[in-house]
């Protein structure tokens, strides 16, 4: 049989751990290590006789006989190497955490599905036989109805610590949450979902407390989760206390207790032991094992991979798994307060997986297209970023918005009323220094403060958050029919003379007064509104998604805009999912997208809907492609704004770029010609 050929990427205790257990598999063998250092490296070989040392990590991902990478990295740079690794082309194991923080690994997950790589998290507890065997017993029900859960994970005591060890130091991840605290958190979640016939569960509340030290890490902390079935956790984490590191779970008829659930000895295969308690009785359940936990994750990977999948087999952590872990030990952190140097604005000089931040230019390689606004010397790129789906996170943010660049993007739309999203965006392209390069586009005037004077205090107060003296393009986001069409022009005109504004325009604006500024603009010698920001969209818009909206996706409005030479600007432009299978009528689940249903549906627009996936299935993309596309291809200056929530959903949406629909297509797609 021929064996899985590893490298490993590190050379410390836990890659010393897996190098052993490597020795004992039936699949796997170590082939490669790469080290930041060849000394490192040639230390590291000469315990494992007949393995390759590397000088650096980039040599190990160019060794053709690696197969996989196994990143054992510290927790900063497990996202960087594990990209780096799968762009390579080498399937990937990277320790747990994944990442620092969701956004991190849902990038990760998206750079496996684009690059077809296998990625996992090496949580090695799960494949061990003593997680089997519980799974067994929580799918019996072998204790009735779960409803308690306790785990814990905690080591270490005294007042003596090294603030520049990897356990306390900020910079390197420290801290108990992430360290050991994801053990306790991992198992919690696969007892509630095995226990309901899941393969997890997320939790839908989780209430935190711990404590931050000298050094700025947590040293312990404690967590409370509920579950939606009813199930209660209570895990516990430390790095500065022992704690009892086992797992109880309390059922109506009885309890399981895991004495060591994390099996967590490095170089030697560790027994696993369970005890039923039930009537009165113990029961004691052997489960003998010759490998270790690192041997039985690392045959589960290349098992896997044999059978050409791309995420690991439950009990091992699939994507969703470890995404939903990665969310709750966010919500834990943010309780206790724990925030990591990686995860605030601080000048950066390269992105996620290690590249310069810079918008990717024109040309090979670059998925985006591009416009030509009157009045800017600076090409817009057609998908236009919506940044309010960074609200609250600027750890979420960074992962975005540098992605974005890394496709081409250059613009972004944000909104005085959209929260924080002006401060977490001025805060990136601060720290990124890209402001001359984008397009900044920015609104104000939204209802009920829609007049000359709260258009010109609005806008100073985006600028002074967004740290920046102009905006590209300033729209005002609603229309005041009740105050002349001059007096707004008045007011923008002043800003674009002092050169706080590019150009401007109007959202939610009808045909009729947006003709009316522009006429009064003409007349008068002043900047006429440049842009229309309506919604636009293959899906008739059936009841306005907030009061006050207005759509042209009507044929006669559309034809105006062409004929007048419009530069429109669509939001919801994919009709906010109408094109997924969230859209689909059978599914009528009470509460199901009440948005969706009330905006969107009709039977217009479902007919729309049909001739959409009959499209993409003749152009080989998604349906979604095909909605953007339409918009896009428009015989008008056509943008469409996108507000993707991951680095998987902006993928998705780029293909669309690709699709250039003919006058015949666009007007069959509305449902004439």
């Amino acid at each position: 049989m021929k064996h899985f050929r590893w490298g490993i990427l590190g050379t410390g205790a836990i890659a010393r751990a897996f190098a052993d257990g490597l020795q004992t598999t039936e699949m796997s063998r170590l082939v490669a290590v790469g080290s930041r250092r060849a000394a490192g490296a040639e230390a590291f070989v000469e315990e494992y006789p007949g393995t390759r040392a590397h000088g650096s990590y980039e040599e190990l991902f160019a060794d053709p006989e690696v197969d996989a990478v196994y990143v054992s990295a510290p927790h900063p740079f497990h996202a960087l190497w594990s990209l780096r690794a799968m762009e390579a082309g080498k399937h990937v194991l990277c320790e747990k955490p994944m990442a620092l923080n969701r956004w991190q690994g849902e990038a990760m997950v998206a750079c496996a599905r684009r690059n077809r790589r296998f990625l996992a998290e090496a949580f090695m507890y799960r494949l061990h036989p003593q997680t089997v065997r519980l799974v067994e017993l929580l799918r019996k029900k072998a204790v009735g109805e779960v409803r308690m859960i306790r785990a814990a994970f905690g080591f270490g005591g005294g007042d003596e610590i090294d603030p520049e060890s990897r356990l306390f130091n900020n910079a390197l991840g420290g801290g108990a949450m992430l360290d050991v605290g994801c053990y306790p958190v991992s198992m919690a979640r696969l007892v509630a979902g095995m226990a309901t016939g899941e393969e997890f569960a997320d939790p839908v509340d989780v209430a935190g407390t711990g404590h931050i030290g000298a050094t700025g890490v947590d040293e312990w902390a404690a967590a409370v989760l509920r579950f939606s079935s009813g199930m209660v956790a209570e895990v516990a984490t430390s790095v500065r206390a022992d704690l009892d590191n086992r797992l109880e779970i309390a059922g109506a008829e009885g309890k399981i207790i895991v004495p060591d659930p994390w099996v967590a000895n490095r170089r030697q295969p560790v027994p696993g032991k369970i005890l039923l308690k039930k009537d009165g009785e113990t029961e004691e359940i052997a489960l003998p094992t010759t490998h270790t936990s690192f041997a039985f994750e690392a045959d589960a990977m290349a098992a896997a991979i044999g059978e050409g999948r791309l995420e690991a087999r439950s009990p091992g952590m699939t994507w969703n798994d470890t995404l939903g872990n990665l969310a709750v030990l966010d919500q834990w952190r943010s309780a206790v307060g724990m925030v990591y140097e990686e995860e605030t604005p601080r000048p950066v000089k390269a992105n996620l997986p290690g590249r310069p931040v810079r918008i990717l230019p024109e040309g090979p390689g670059n998925p985006m297209r591009y416009g030509s606004v009157p009045g800017l010397s600076k090409p817009v790129s057609r998908f236009i970023f919506g940044a309010l789906t960074a609200h609250g996170s600027f750890a979420k943010a960074q992962v975005l918005f540098d992605h974005w660049l890394e496709c081409g993007g250059n613009a972004f739309d944000t909104g005085y009323i959209y929260r924080d999203c002006d401060k977490i965006l001025g805060q990136w392209i601060q720290s990124r220094g890209v402001r001359e390069d984008l397009v900044l586009i920015t609104k104000g005037a939204h209802t009920p403060y829609c007049d000359p004077d709260n258009l010109a205090r609005e806008l100073e107060e985006s600028l002074e958050k967004l740290q920046t003296g102009f905006t590209d393009i300033h729209i005002m986001h609603r229309d005041n029919e009740a105050i002349p069409v001059d007096e707004f022009i008045d007011v923008l005109h002043r800003f674009h003379e002092a050169g706080r504004i590019g150009v401007y325009g109007g959202s939610n604006w009808s045909p009729e007064r947006f003709a009316a500024a522009s006429e009064y603009a003409r007349r008068t010698g002043k900047e006429p509104m440049r842009i229309l920001n309506n919604n636009l969209s293959l899906a008739r818009m059936v009841d306005p998604v907030w009061k006050g909206c207005i759509h042209m996706s009507a044929t006669e409005d559309r034809a105006w805009m062409e004929r007048n030479g419009i530069v429109h600007f669509a939001w919801s432009s994919q009709a906010r999912g109408f094109f997924t299978d969230r859209a689909e009528r059978e599914r009528r689940t009470p509460g199901y997208d009440r948005e969706l249903r009330r905006c969107w549906f009709s039977e217009d627009n479902f007919r729309r809907r049909e001739r959409c996936l009959a499209l993409a299935e003749k152009k080989g993309v998604l349906p979604i492609n095909i909605a953007a596309a339409w918009v896009l291809s428009q015989p008008f200056e056509s943008y469409a704004l996108i507000g993707p929530e991951t680095v998987a959903e902006m993928d998705s949406c780029l293909p669309a770029l690709t699709v250039t629909l003919s006058r015949e297509e666009i007007d069959w797609l509305w449902g004439e010609g």
